[in-house]
């Protein structure tokens, strides 16, 4: 008699990078992984966060995410959210019988500065920009009053990003991008300050150097080499589309955003900073005096935070996690905790942005969730494996669960048709990328391709 053969059943929750490459990592240990995405497409931020003009970089990532969706012991289901308010609770799945749940839904939330103004017509979040036209639904179809002069709160790669948005696309008058710190703590590479290096405003970059030279020279930090890092951008910069005026206030720290009588942004106050040495770290300090920019909008560029409503404890944006963990990989904790209790939350591991807000990209995604799954697997490892039977039994309730939900449930032989729809219409078009905008249209799509049985192209 043939022996029967054990296996084990692992959840994902979100189908990001983090998460994508995490379920590959279970699968290949053979784990049977059961995805869950709040949306209908996988990728995350890889999808809906990368520059929608970068379409050799997105369609890599698209065959990357697919050739690990094409594991015969990978399930995938989007348009399915996972939370306190959402489709199905974390302590659902686990009684569905998920034996591990590793949680890489990215950082959902959106960090403000809790300033007086924020709620002013005209004030926005960079994420709710950025997924708004990289076509994210609901955010897609979200109308943004963006005005002609426009402050963006934050110095790194996504200030950037929006920055080019707003000065290739919108094309509006001014941007002006804020800063608490000096210009030598600017977070954003020479190869993204590219793409908008050509509208920088280099006599009144000049000025502000000179003005913040003597703070910077205080703490030892090179005003002069800062500069030209900036300005270094200049030289393979993407030519010029608009007459856009990109301009920076260092040392700057917003006080509150100023509003007319219709609530529309009229102006933003701000503090002058300066810059301190403490413990080794260069922080800025508030100095009292104020002044005002003249903007008519707001886009706040400070990073993320996740999601309070999944269920699980949250500290400074992020999931907590074991300070002394079990299963620790390269001595970091995944493993999500209850403060409360002082304890671990049994059988449920965090990576990525859930685990880090806002750290790194797709290769910094990789790796974590990797190294999350790693983590996973050495607890598995202390739980009973499960029969052919059993393993089939709970995935069955899993499913008949899914069902319940009277809802579309995305798979992803959906996906890979939804993929192929779009890349004849990209065809007939005759545009490098074709991608509908509302969850209606794709879930219309896919129908439309399953009614004609059509038959996706593998890649």
């Amino acid at each position: 008699m043939a022996e029967q053969k054990q296996m084990y059943l692992a959840g994902v929750v979100g189908a990001g990078p983090a998460g994508l490459f995490g379920a590959e990592k279970l699968a290949s240990e053979g784990v049977h992984v059961v995805l869950f995405n709040r949306d209908i497409r996988p990728g995350g931020l890889a999808e809906y966060g990368i520059y929608p003009d970068k379409h050799r970089m997105k369609e890599g990532l698209r065959r990357t995410f697919r050739r690990i969706l094409e594991r015969p012991n990978i399930e995938y289901y989007g348009n399915v959210s996972i939370g306190k308010q959402g489709d199905i609770t974390l302590e659902e799945l686990r009684e569905l019988g998920l034996q591990v749940i590793l949680v890489t839904t990215g950082a959902q939330g959106t960090k403000w500065l809790g300033i007086p103004g924020e709620d002013l017509d005209g004030v926005y979040h960079a994420k709710d920009i950025v997924f708004h036209y990289n076509k994210l639904p609901p955010f897609s179809s979200m109308e943004f009053h963006i005005g002609r002069k426009v402050a963006l709160i934050g110095v790194g790669n996504v200030m950037v990003d929006v920055a080019r948005w707003l000065i290739r696309e919108k094309k509006v008058d001014e941007v002006v991008a804020v800063a608490r710190r000096g210009p030598a703590e600017v977070k954003f590479t020479k190869e993204e300050f590219e793409t908008i290096a050509a509208n920088l405003d280099v006599e009144a970059l000049e000025k502000e150097i000179e003005r913040v030279a003597p703070v910077m020279r205080a703490v030892g930090q090179d005003p002069e080499q800062a500069k030209a890092f900036i300005l270094s951008a200049r030289e393979r910069a993407l030519p010029r589309v608009s007459d856009t005026r990109f301009y920076f206030r260092f040392l700057s720290s917003p006080r509150r955003i100023l509003g007319d009588e219709q609530g529309r942004v009229a102006g933003l106050e701000v503090e002058n900073t300066t810059l301190v040495r403490t413990n080794g770290d260069t922080k800025a300090k508030k100095l009292g005096t104020t002044y005002v920019l003249d903007v008519d909008t707001v886009i706040y560029c400070i990073g993320d935070q996740v999601d309070p409503n999944l269920g699980l404890p949250v500290k400074w944006g992020a999931y907590v996690t074991n300070p002394n963990p079990r299963f620790p990989v390269e001595g970091e904790s995944y493993e999500a905790f209850d403060p409360e209790k002082g304890e671990p939350i049994e059988g449920i591991f965090v990576a990525g942005w859930a685990r880090r807000p806002s750290r790194g990209l797709v290769g910094t995604a990789r790796k974590d969730g990797t190294r999350g799954a790693t983590a996973a697997l050495m607890y598995l490892r202390t739980q009973e494996p499960l029969s052919a039977e059993e393993l089939e039994a709970r995935l069955n309730k899993v499913r008949e669960r899914l069902h319940s939900l009277g809802k579309p449930v995305v798979t992803k032989e959906d996906w890979f048709l939804l993929l192929e729809v779009e890349r004849r219409e990209a065809e007939r078009l005759g545009v490098p990328e074709f991608k509908f905008a509302t969850n209606e249209e794709m879930l219309a799509a896919i129908e439309r391709a399953r009614q004609e049985k059509l038959a996706p192209v593998h890649p």
